[in-house]
């Protein structure tokens, strides 16, 4: 069933609204009452944002466009902010220390390719694709003040990780206390029927209602995510580089999957693929009944993301290249070639690819250097006299060739 709206068709399926609101959903506010708002067919809008605090944007972050993308597919207006002011400030809501200010060059140095990773899973031709300067940078300090004396003190310090800071005697900026001020400004200026954010986000998410009250407007609903876990176990960060990045090639995507800890294949199924609900149900209940293998679930697992973001035959071929690579013992094609002169040292000839000296020296003293097929590099002063295939770690290869 569909409703017909003057400007687009939204539809009202009830199984796919009643997914929308429980797949990769950890808390919802108001859910019975955003459940009646989607099934009476008006055309809501959607808002997600995102602060260009790095170049990539990962997985964890995709969770969220996702669930973004579920809300177009049935209709309704989604709007992506890219924070290109709040970004200057910086979110603490999953930080244990104060976020440093970005300049405005990082920022357009981060933000350059933003529109089309957030281009592989909506519709930019049907999506809103705002920068949250457009509002922000033109507030006078009376408006602010009318939007701080919304909260208090207590309000934000309450908060755990902030708590947590101050517990421990360090140091929060007053400059941080502005951030939930300015992402809930964000719902006034887009008039957000709707927002998505993470669990980590809740009193940002939260201060969006209190001041679209303010400015005489219904307070959004909002949906909350959980936080997917990095390749080391801790929440995916990519302070800590424990990212698989949209951007990824097919082959790295893939090979980043197939290393994840097997206790996330369950969520990962859920929160960063689309295949149906049933089956993400039957993986669950098969790995923990032991009739699946963990290793079977990620080839899938990897598949099915690298799928997402390039496509079926570009994921086939990344699988191809994993399984010829470990477990057979093979090259994968995407390595990198290095040419070089009989007898330079191999440290000099990595250092061409942008791995420092020191890092190389590092990953060489854990052994995690060394000759496909072959025992592993320990000499720092290692010379190449014939043409050698490399491994360093799990995912670096390089063809290291003679001139």
């Amino acid at each position: 069933m569909a409703f017909f709206t003057r400007h687009a068709r939204v539809s009202v399926d009830e199984k796919k609204i009643d997914e929308l609101l429980f797949r990769g959903v950890a808390e919802a506010i108001v859910k019975e009452q955003l459940r009646k708002e989607l099934l009476s067919g008006r055309r809501l809008r959607v808002k997600l944002g995102i602060d260009p605090t790095s170049p990539n944007l990962h997985l964890g972050r995709a969770v969220s466009l996702l669930k973004l993308r579920d809300f177009q597919e049935l209709g309704h207006q989604v709007v992506f902010i890219l924070g290109d002011f709040t970004a200057v400030i910086g979110d603490t809501s999953d930080k244990d220390a104060e976020r440093p200010m970005l300049s405005r060059e990082e920022i357009e140095h981060n933000e350059h390719t933003y529109k089309a990773q957030v281009g592989k899973l909506i519709d930019l031709s049907r999506a809103e694709f705002r920068h949250n300067s457009e509002w922000l940078e033109s507030l006078r300090y009376r408006d602010i003040g009318e939007q701080a004396d919304l909260f208090s003190v207590a309000d934000f310090t309450a908060r755990e990780n902030i708590k947590r800071r101050l517990e421990a005697g360090k140091r929060v900026s007053l400059r941080e206390v502005l951030y939930p001020l300015m992402q809930g400004y964000d719902s006034v200026a887009t008039r957000a029927d709707v927002e998505l954010g993470g669990t980590d986000q809740k009193f940002n998410l939260l201060a969006g209602r209190v001041i679209q009250e303010r400015h005489a407007q219904k307070p959004q609903n909002i949906l909350m995510n959980p936080l997917i876990e990095g390749l080391d176990g801790r929440k995916m960060s990519s302070s800590w580089g424990n990212v698989v990045a949209i951007d990824a090639s097919p082959a790295d995507m893939y090979g980043k999957i197939m290393s994840m800890q097997d206790t996330h294949i369950g969520n990962y199924f859920e929160l960063c693929t689309r295949i149906p609900i049933r089956e993400v149900v039957e993986i669950r209940e098969n790995l923990n009944a032991g009739t699946l293998h963990p290793k079977e679930a990620k080839m899938r697992l990897a598949k099915e993301i690298a799928s997402l973001y390039h496509g079926k035959e570009a994921a086939e071929k990344a699988e191809r290249s994993w399984v010829d690579t470990f477990s057979k013992g093979g090259m994968p094609s995407e390595a990198l070639s290095i040419s070089v002169s009989r007898g330079a040292l191999l440290s000099d000839a990595i250092a061409t690819t942008g791995m420092s000296k020191s890092e190389f020296r590092r990953l060489l003293e854990a052994g995690a250097v060394s000759e496909i097929g072959g025992a592993p590099i320990s000499d720092l002063n290692f010379s190449v006299t014939r043409s050698l295939n490399i491994r360093i770690g799990k995912h670096r290869f390089y063809k290291v060739e003679l001139i």
